[in-house]
Parts: C-alpha cells; structure tokens; sequence
C-alpha cells in the first residue's frame, strides 16, 4: 500500500507503480537495460581499445580490472544505493547532507553541458550514416573537395639505393626513372593526408583555422543536431514510460552490429596482426610497471561507469524500494566492462586489415576518439566489398550508442526539475521536456559552427574532467565520513535485507579508503599534468583556455556558495550552525512512509512541515 500523502497521480506514474506521485520502471529489464546504455558509450568503442593497446595490450586488463573493483564498482554501488533509497535526484537527494548539496547542483551543471556536445557528436554520427546511402562512399577516394595534399597511398619522397656498388640518396623519381630500388628502412614519405582525413575536415566539418574563426553555422550538421533533438525528445515524451522501452532496441542492437563487425573482421587477410597488437602476443606486461598505465586505467573505469555525473542517481530513484541494487551494480559495471573489451576486437581486426591493404604497420593506423571514429575507422570500412553496408552498421552502432547516454543525461536534468517543482511537473511533462529540449538545441548551434569542433573539445576538456572528479571525491567522503558509512549500510540493508559483516568487509574498505583515495590521486594527478588543450596540431587561444576555465569554475562554484548559504540560514554560532548543516534534513529518508520502519518514524514529510506516524494494523506495518 501507498502511504504517501499525496495520491495524486505523478507523470511517470501508472496505476501498478508502487510510488504514485513519482512513478516507478514498469520492469526491471527497462531499469537494467537504461543503465547499462548509459554506462556504455563511445568510449567504449573509440578510447578503450586504444588505451588497451597504448598500455600493454593484455597485460592492461590488469589494472583495468583492479580498477572495477577498487573504483568504478563501490562508487556505482553507492550513488545506485543513495537514489533508490531516497527516491529522488542528483540535487534533492542531497537531503542526506545538506551542506554538500552543491556537489548535486555540480553534477547536474556538468551534466547539462556535456548533453549540449554529446548531441553533436550524436549528429555527425547521423551525417555520416545518411552519407553511407551511396553507392561508393565519399572518403572513399579524393574527390573535388580535395586538395594536392590528399592521397590514397603514402607516397615516397626520397631513399637510399645502390648505384654502381655506391650508396646513394635520391629523391624517388630518380630512383624510379634509373629502375633502382629503395633499401628497406630508408624511406622518408611526403606528407599526405588520406581521403577520410579531408572528408571529415573539408566536407563533415568544414573546419576553420582555429576557434577565432568561427566561420558560419554548417547548415546540414545544424539539421542533423536538431533530428537528434527530436529523437531524445521522442523517446522521452513520457519520461521513464517510453524511454524505458526504446533502449530495449537502442542498449541491445549495438551488440548485434558489433558482432556482426567482428565476424566480419575476423573473415579478413591482417585481422589477426590488428587482434594481436590489441591484446595478443604483442601485450607487453613490463608496462604495468608504469604508473601512468594505472592511472590511464582507473579514469577509463571512472568515466566509462558514467559515475558522478547524476544520472545514476536519477535512474535508481524510479526503482521500487526493495529492488536489490547490489546484483544490479555489479551486473551493470561487468557487462559495461565486456563491452569494452569485446569492441576493441570489432575495431582492431578491421584495423589489422586496412594495415594489411595499405602496407603499414598497426601503429600508425590505430587512433582514438574523433580520429578513430571519423577518419581511420571509415577510411578501413572504405577498402572492404559493400563498404556502403559496414558504414552504414557502424555509424548506426555510434548513433545507438550515443543515444542510450543522452537520453539518461537530459532523463537526469528532467528529473531535478521535477523534484524541484513536482506540481509543475506533474501537469506539464511534456512540454518541460521539449522545452530542455530546444533550449540545448539553440546552446549546441555553436558546436556546429565551423568552429564548433573546437567548442566540442574545448568543453570536454575542462567540463567533463576535473568536475567530475571533485564531485565524486566530496560525494564519498561526505556519506562515508559525515553521514556516516556504517549508517548508509544500515540504509541499504533496509532495501536488501541484512547481511553479514563479512559481506560488507570489501565495501568498507573500498568506501572508507581505497576509493577515496585513488579518487584523489586520479585528480592530483590530472591537475599536476595540465596541459592546456589543443584540437590535432591547433592550439586554442588564450581566451579560449580562460573559457574552458571559467565553465569548470562556474560548474564547482555552487560548491561552496550553497555550503555557505546553508550554514548562513542555520542557527547558533559558526560551530552549531556548521554541525547543524551535516545532520540530515529533517525530510531525509524513504520517500514512502510504509517503507520507513521505526529508524525513519520521526520524518517530516516535505509537504505538510508534520511528523510522518506509519499507518499499522494490529501491530502489522503495511
């Protein structure tokens, strides 16, 4: 029964949910599928398999491993614990302590501005798929658009050869002119670029010189962003009701067009040269012996489990009180984890190929991020029979992926709305929805400018690293050491059901050390190594690396302006009133009263300011 004092239906809500006002997943497969879209990215496809063959190959799973279960998985554990106990999102859950509500305020900020380029990303993905539906594809070879510099084949510039028993250098047109040979290790070559490098930088992007220019906005990845506008808004209309059946296509198809890559790949001459730099016998384990391997792994875990940004949080919150979060957790995190190493066989056998094609080592054909999703992976699928259909699948699987996380983002912001203004919320769903909607659009028209590639970069830069960190850092330490660990178990135990001491040993130790600590050492270190952040070989302005500073700084800065304004509203001198401010919230707890038991009888419900007696029947709580 619902003891709630509202039984006014909420938007998410239906009749069978056990929480009327908010709602809850119609069933455990749309909870667990919309995590796991959300914690499986593009960083999964284009980072982790690079890392992994940076890092030693193999032997990089390693520390990938340690990572889960030291960082990743305690942290994704709690903030999944900490929503679905309280049923609520990244900002009013902060109810548990509210000095630190700001950490929620930051999460949420960043989570704003990471949807705002996320969705571009989205919308290149969306050109390039529609820019398959040709018979030959167009990076495929230098076309009009290309300039002298473009070429299919590296092309020597000048060797050494043997004339007349001597050893001479010559440029190549007289060695070929003389019929000599070029002798193995000697040749330098000219500076080209291949077709998919131009395509994506003249045609996809027209890209300017550098963020000065911003040039005009490029009209197709304009209308590109906005269908992926309309796609988030569609599946989200009405809230989790919708987006929880979507991902059953868009979390799961991925796998499909991964596998069918990868077979397909694996049918290729050089698959297994590419397979082998990735995590075969050319894993090299003296790497582990270097500490940026590990720290490389641990941020990889970090950003990858999509910890700290909010939207794990937002998502539990819908969850029925006595779902188990724990089996949820760890089955989230393995299969995000798998994902990633099942991807970089995809893109590493096809990698090995076009090396095979091309005659060039591994090494220079493997790249990461953009370069690996725009240019050297479409330059490979461009070489194989049908290349027409592998880019359509691959650019599919990035549109999919993507996809999944955007829809928990802007799933993430509508939810702190809604916990903010439940009433407003309760009758206008849809049009707040489609409102954040179009805000991001018109905030994202510049990242599809010709500059735009440069505010996309420049944004992840700053925004999407050391905010998170500080978020995550204060997130721990402050359930763990002011509300107390030992008391978040407790609550935890109340959705679970009690366990033995020996079952929570690992998390305590986790939660009350070794988390904190590589959190801490993940940031010290990503400050100490700053650099500032450059697109290729364009380095930004000074005043764009003052923006990208005053974005992080507009994101934490809610950090200690919120500390500050709880303990100026509290009462008693600075000592009591600072006290005051790391106690709960007198409205900390179950969001239902007949989940509250006699550790939370004494709650305030929010609505009426009155203290929340359980409604009980001959002894029997309901």
């Amino acid at each position: 029964k619902d003891f709630s004092l509202s039984n006014e239906k909420g938007a998410h809500a239906s009749d069978s949910d056990e929480n009327l006002e908010r709602g809850n997943w119609s069933s455990k497969g749309d909870y667990l599928l919309s995590m796991v879209g959300y914690a499986v990215g593009l960083g999964n496809v284009w980072r982790f398999p690079y890392l992994t063959y940076q890092n030693g190959g193999g032997a990089f799973l390693i520390p990938y491993t340690l990572m889960l279960a030291l960082a990743g998985l305690p942290l994704f554990f709690m903030e999944c614990s900490l929503g679905q106990f309280a049923s609520l999102g990244p900002i009013s859950v902060w109810r548990i302590l509210p000095l630190f509500q700001g950490v929620g305020i930051t999460m949420v900020i960043i989570s704003t501005f990471v949807a705002i380029y996320y969705n571009v990303i989205i919308a290149y993905a969306l050109y390039y798929l529609f820019a398959s539906f040709q018979k030959v594809l167009p990076w495929s070879d230098c076309f009009s658009w290309a300039d002298e510099f473009c070429s299919k084949t590296r092309l020597v510039s000048d060797c050494n050869a043997t004339l007349d028993g001597e050893i001479i250098h010559a440029n190549y047109s007289f060695i070929t002119s003389n019929n000599l040979t070029c002798i193995n290790g000697t040749m330098n070559y000219k500076l080209v670029q291949f077709p998919s490098e131009q395509y994506w930088n003249k045609v996809a992007l027209q890209r300017s010189s550098g963020l000065d220019e911003t040039g005009n906005i490029v009209w197709y990845l304009a209308l590109c962003l906005l269908l992926a506008w309309v796609i988030v808004g569609a599946a989200l209309f009405k809230g989790i009701k919708s987006s929880g059946k979507v991902v059953y296509f868009t979390a799961l198809f991925p796998y499909v067009i991964l596998l069918i890559l990868l077979v397909r790949g694996a049918t290729l001459e050089g698959a297994l040269d590419g397979i082998e730099y990735y995590i075969g016998r050319q894993s090299n384990i003296t790497k582990l012996m270097e500490a940026e391997v590990w720290k490389d792994a641990a941020t990889q875990i970090f950003y990858s489990l999509s910890v700290a940004w909010g939207g794990l949080v937002a998502l539990s919150s819908y969850n029925k009180f006595h779902n188990n979060c724990y089996s949820d957790a760890i089955i989230v995190c393995v299969t995000n984890c798998l994902t990633s190493v099942f991807a970089g066989f995809a893109i590493f056998s096809i990698l090995g190929h076009m090396a095979f094609v091309s005659e060039r080592p591994v090494s220079e054909v493997v790249d990461s991020g953009f370069d690996l999703a725009f240019v050297a992976y479409p330059e490979a699928l461009s070489k194989l029979p049908v290349s027409p259909l592998w880019s359509f699948l691959f650019f599919f699987m990035l549109l999919l992926l993507g996809l999944d996380s955007q829809f928990a983002t802007i799933e993430t912001l509508t939810t702190t709305i809604q916990d903010i203004y439940p009433k407003v919320m309760r009758k206008l769903r849809i049009p707040v929805t489609l409102g954040v909607c179009i805000l991001l659009f018109f905030l994202g028209l510049t990242c599809v400018t010709q500059a735009g590639i440069y505010w996309v970069n420049l944004i992840d830069h700053f925004c999407a690293g050391w905010g998170i960190l500080i978020a995550a850092v204060l997130e721990i330490i402050g359930i763990t050491y002011i509300y107390g660990g030992n008391r978040f178990i407790e609550d935890i135990e109340m959705m679970i059901g009690k366990k033995s001491c020996l079952f929570w040993l690992w998390w305590r130790i986790c939660w009350f050390f070794v988390t904190p600590v590589l959190l801490m050492a993940i940031l010290v270190w990503s400050l100490v190594t700053f650099s500032p952040p450059t697109y290729g070989s364009v380095s930004y302005p000074a005043w764009g690396t003052a923006v990208g500073w005053c974005m992080i700084i507009f994101c934490v800065i809610w950090i200690p302006i919120v500390a500050i304004v709880k303990i100026v509203k509290a009462e008693g001198n600075l000592c009591q009133r600072i006290v005051s401010c790391c106690r709960p919230a007198a409205n900390w707890g179950p969001y239902l009263a007949c989940h509250r038991g006699e550790r939370y009888s004494h709650v305030v419900d929010p609505k009426t300011e009155k203290e929340h007696e359980i409604p009980t029947v001959s002894g029997f709580v309901y």
